[in-house]
């Protein structure tokens, strides 16, 4: 199981860091009239360009941050978790933990869920992910002689 659990999280891992930087292309590189909640940049900005590079400016620091998280989950995935290290398996939780919450209180403080159910599927496979190493915890920490 601990192959399925590396292989699925490196996936995971890949498919964020490609999906952040298709939205950057989206943001900085395009003329696309993407969708900004129900409606399209240029509805939300109708002949003021500069709310709509704002709008682009925002998806760009966002897909940065996404793309930035997907590299270092990665790392994470492919050094330390693959070679059973304890603390990375914590550490991939707390950061899919952390994102979930953040996510999750759009509900309640902006009384939306739009974009919930995105945002929330890579958090569901990194459980799976997690859970199919979960035995790793119940081992000692290997002893380590300087």
């Amino acid at each position: 199981m601990k192959k399925a659990s590396w292989i699925l999280l490196a996936i995971l891992g890949v498919a964020i860091t490609f999906f952040s930087l298709v939205s950057a292309v989206h943001a900085y590189w395009t003329d696309d009239d993407y969708r900004v909640g129900p409606l399209r940049v240029s509805e939300v900005a109708p002949g003021d360009p500069r709310v709509a590079t704002a709008l682009r400016g925002i998806r760009g620091t966002s897909a940065a941050f996404g793309a930035a998280y997907g590299v270092l989950f990665l790392a994470i995935v492919l050094g330390p978790y693959r070679r059973g290290e304890v603390w990375a398996w914590k550490a991939l939780l707390a950061a899919g933990l952390t994102q979930g919450v953040i996510v999750l209180l759009r509900i309640p403080i902006l009384s939306t869920q739009l974009g919930v159910s995105a945002a929330v599927t890579p958090l569901v496979l990194l459980v799976i992910g997690l859970l199919l190493d979960a035995g790793r915890l119940k081992k000692p920490a290997p002893l380590h002689h300087p």
